[in-house]
């Protein structure tokens, strides 16, 4: 393989109307990875969900619950108890979405070093 070649497909176009703009909108978010990674686990409730991730407002969790519910990632299911219950889970879409975020952990962990010394040697302004 070249150094120039990327292996991007040519059908790739970045557009306003790009799938793979859509989805990194989504899971690009602060909270977003988190809850698809819990609910990868299992079902969770609310209350769970928000004990489980360290800083997340109720505010926040409900909106990206809301997106992820929207996008066709996650199931709401409210259950006529008292006191309420509502539990999320992913869908079998939202089940998919495990492979590709599994495959960027690989290569995050993989590279941690090598990105913070060049952030590092970039900060002194050296190259090398």
């Amino acid at each position: 393989m070249s150094v120039t070649h990327t292996d991007v497909p040519m059908t790739l176009k970045v557009t306003d109307d790009c799938p793979v703009r859509d989805v990194l909108d989504r899971v690009g978010d602060k909270w977003s990875v988190l809850i698809v990674v819990l609910l990868g686990r299992r079902t969770h409730r609310f209350g769970e969900l928000h004990r489980a991730i360290e800083g997340i407002s109720q505010r926040m969790l409900t909106l990206t619950l809301r997106a992820l519910v929207r996008d066709g990632l996650v199931t709401r299911t409210a259950h006529a108890t008292v006191p309420p219950r509502v539990d999320y889970e992913l869908t079998e879409m939202g089940r998919t979405l495990l492979v590709p975020l599994s495959a960027l952990d690989e290569w995050a962990n993989a590279h941690r070093d090598d990105i913070r010394a060049a952030r590092e040697r970039h900060d002194r302004g050296t190259t090398a």
